[in-house]
């Protein structure tokens, strides 16, 4: 196994590992799991036939610039999406969750886009596929079309949730990425 290889697989290791760790304690909220059920099947069906395809195996060793600049991006996805999950604290849940008494967060990342979440775990899967095999791009895009599907649903929440103030909020963001979209 390569080096960078061995980054990119105890990266996701670690950042899913205090993922569900900091799940602890967050506030107590509701999520219409059959409702999306759907999307989840997809993106496990997706990763079972890359696998097979030898997605999750690197390329070869001449790619080692490919996979340095995959190593930084993906390290960068992790980091943004772990600043925003600090900045969220107890509010936090799986996408489109309904908590019970939400808080409007627009500290740290949120100052930039709503969703610095999704932004910093799609940034990790695009450095994933750079740095271990371009198939993983496939990945990135089923789920940044999961997470735009949620983003847009969590904005009807927050819309009804805090009428007054996610407006502005809304207006002066992106969903996913700084000043473009």
């Amino acid at each position: 196994m390569r080096a960078i290889d061995l980054i990119i697989a105890v990266g996701w290791a670690s950042f899913w590992i205090g993922w569900l760790a900091a799940a602890f304690g967050v506030k107590s909220g509701r999520t219409a799991w059959r409702r999306y059920a759907g999307f989840r099947v997809l993106i496990a069906v997706v990763v079972v036939m890359l696998a097979r395809l030898g997605a999750f195996r690197g390329h070869d060793s001449r790619d080692l610039v490919l996979g340095a600049i995959g190593v930084v991006v993906f390290l960068f996805g992790l980091v943004v999406a772990v600043w925003a999950r600090v900045h969220l604290g107890r509010n936090w849940g799986t996408p489109m969750t309904e908590k019970d008494d939400p808080q409007l967060v627009t500290t740290g990342p949120y100052r930039w886009i709503r969703n610095p979440i999704y932004s910093g775990l799609i940034v990790a899967f695009v450095g994933t596929a750079l740095a271990v095999n371009l198939r993983w791009l496939v990945i990135a895009a089923v789920i940044g079309a999961y997470f735009i599907y949620a983003a847009v649903m969590e904005q009807r929440y927050m819309s009804e949730r805090f009428p007054t103030s996610y407006g502005s909020y809304r207006d002066s963001t992106k969903m996913l990425i700084p000043f473009v979209f």
